[in-house]
């Protein structure tokens, strides 16, 4: 079952992706852009060039797990990427407005208790 929670972590990829690709070839851009295992159980998520699709790659205990958005109206915004970085790690909530169509730039986050790791 797909399913997403506080406890998974969120990598958003940076380049355009082909929404063609389904688990091997974005499983690909994984290991080829990127530091981290697509078996890792880390959910990867992916945005098309118009970015009017979205795709969320988890390994899920014994296989993958894709869900797959088209926006029939709009598009995503994209948050802001560091220079040279493929990557963007999220938490849960960022990944919830970014689907919902809130950007995130425009976000002012309040002060909250933080477990160090």
């Amino acid at each position: 079952m797909l399913s997403f929670s506080t406890r998974c972590r969120y990598f958003l990829y940076g380049g355009a992706t082909d929404m063609r690709k389904s688990f091997d070839g974005l499983c690909g851009i994984i290991r080829r852009h990127t530091a981290h295992s697509p078996l890792s159980g880390d959910v990867f998520i992916f945005v098309n060039r118009r970015a009017d699709r979205i795709k969320l790659l988890m390994w899920d205990v014994n296989g993958f797990a894709l869900y797959y958005k088209r926006l029939e109206q709009g598009s995503i915004k994209m948050p802001a990427f560091v220079a040279g970085a493929n990557t963007l790690e999220m938490v849960w909530s960022e990944l919830v407005m970014l689907l919902e169509g809130i950007e995130i730039k425009s976000i002012k986050r309040r002060k909250r208790y933080q477990k160090s790791a």
